[in-house]
C-alpha cells in the first residue's frame, strides 16, 4: 500500500506482460484466479477507453480512515486495495502476486484462494482501519495515519506471505537479510519503512495481522467455509449454461447407428436393440440389424450354423454401405 503521489509512467508494464506470460507458459495448470487478480489490477491502472467511465477516479478511492468512518464510505474501503499510483508500484506488486498466487492457489484450488483473497481484502483493510482510529483514541496521535492517504494490494500480499511461510523451517532472503520464513513479513516491514519512502506502515501491519487472524480462524474452525462454498456455487451456476449446451449437442447416435460394442447401460433409449451377431445398437422402428443383417426376432441368424464368420460380416457390410 502507498500513500498519496503522482503518477509516472515508466514503461514497466510491457515487462510485467511479458514476465506474467513466461511463468504462465511454463504450468501444466494455469492458475486462473491469479491471472484474474494481475488482468483486474493492471486494468483500474491503465484505464481502458471502454472502462473508464464505470471505473471511479481515483481520488474517490484512497483509503483515508477519517472520510471512511466520517461518510461511512465503504468504496475506499474495499477498492483502495486495487489502485496503485504509478506503474512500478503496479509492476512491484504484481510481480508479487504472481509468485505468491500461483504457489498458493496451486496448493490450495481456485476456489478456495479466490475466497482467500476475499477475505484478506476485507480483513485486512478493515484491521488497518481499526489500527489507524485507535491510535487517535488511545494516544491521540491522528497524523500521518489517521489522515493518510493510501492505495495498493500490498496489504493483501503481506497477508499471502504470512500464510505462504507459515509452516516453513526455511531461511529465506530479504534485501540481502537472511531470516527465517516465517518471520520474513515482520523483517519486510520494518526494511521497507526504513528505505522506501512513501509506503503505509499501517496498510502493510493490518496486512500482516489479517494473515496471522485467517490462520487462527482456519485452524479453529473445522467446518466447511461459507464463502468458498458461496464461491463455489456462483462459479457452478456459471458454468450450468456451458454444460447444458454440451449436453444438448452431445453426439447421441439413436436412429439406426448406434454405438457398437459398449453394454446396455441406464442411458440407452428402450427404442433401441441390440444385435448379437455384430453388438450394434438399432432403432426400434427396424426389424433387421443395419449393420450386419440379422433378423430382430431372436436375434436369429439366416446361416446353418448360427454363426456368422467375420468374412461373411465384412462382405455384408460391404454390401450394405457400399
Amino acid at each position: 500500500m502507498e500513500r498519496g503521489g503522482r503518477r509516472v509512467s515508466r514503461g514497466m508494464l510491457p515487462l510485467l506482460a511479458l514476465h506474467a506470460f513466461n511463468e504462465y507458459y511454463r504450468l501444466p495448470w494455469k492458475p486462473p484466479v491469479t491471472a484474474a487478480l494481475l488482468a483486474t489490477n493492471t486494468l483500474i491502472y491503465i484505464r481502458p477507453a471502454i472502462l473508464d467511465s464505470l471505473l471511479p477516479p481515483i481520488d474517490q478511492v484512497w483509503f483515508n480512515p477519517h472520510l471512511i468512518l466520517k461518510h461511512r464510505d465503504l468504496k475506499r474501503l474495499f477498492l483502495s486495495a486495487f489502485y496503485h499510483v504509478g506503474e512500478s508500484h503496479l509492476v512491484y506488486n504484481m510481480m508479487s502476486l504472481l509468485w505468491k498466487g500461483i504457489q498458493l492457489e496451486t496448493s490450495m484450488g481456485s476456489t478456495e484462494f479466490a475466497s482467500m483473497v476475499v477475505a484478506l481484502v476485507g480483513m485486512s483493510q478493515g484491521i488497518t482501519l481499526l489500527l489507524a482510529k485507535s491510535l487517535l483514541l488511545i494516544f491521540d496521535y491522528d497524523r500521518p495515519y489517521y489522515f493518510e492517504s493510501a492505495v495498493g494490494f500490498s496489504g493483501v500480499l503481506f497477508a499471502m506471505k504470512v500464510i505462504l511461510n507459515s509452516h516453513s523451517e526455511n531461511y529465506t532472503n530479504v534485501y540481502g537479510f537472511i531470516v527465517p520464513a516465517r518471520y520474513a513479513a515482520w523483517a519486510e516491514l520494518i526494511l521497507i519503512q526504513m528505505f522506501v519512502p512513501g509506503v503505509s506502515f499501517l496498510g502493510h501491519l493490518g496486512g500482516i495481522l489479517a494473515g496471522i487472524l485467517y490462520l487462527k480462524l482456519k485452524t479453529g474452525y473445522s467446518g466447511s467455509n461459507p464463502l468458498t462454498m458461496f464461491i463455489r456455487g456462483v462459479t457452478g451456476a456459471l458454468r450450468w449454461p456451458s454444460r447444458f449446451v454440451r449436453y444438448l449437442f452431445r453426439r447421441q447416435r439413436i436412429s439406426g447407428r448406434g454405438t457398437v460394442g459398449r453394454t446396455h447401460t441406464r442411458g440407452t433409449l428402450p427404442s433401441t436393440w441390440r444385435c448379437q451377431a455384430c453388438t450394434f445398437d438399432n432403432s426400434g422402428w427396424l426389424n433387421m440389424c443395419e449393420m450386419c443383417g440379422t433378423n430382430r426376432s431372436g436375434n436369429e441368424l439366416p446361416s446353418d450354423s448360427g454363426v456368422i464368420s467375420l468374412e461373411e460380416l465384412r462382405r455384408r457390410r460391404v454390401e450394405r454401405f457400399g
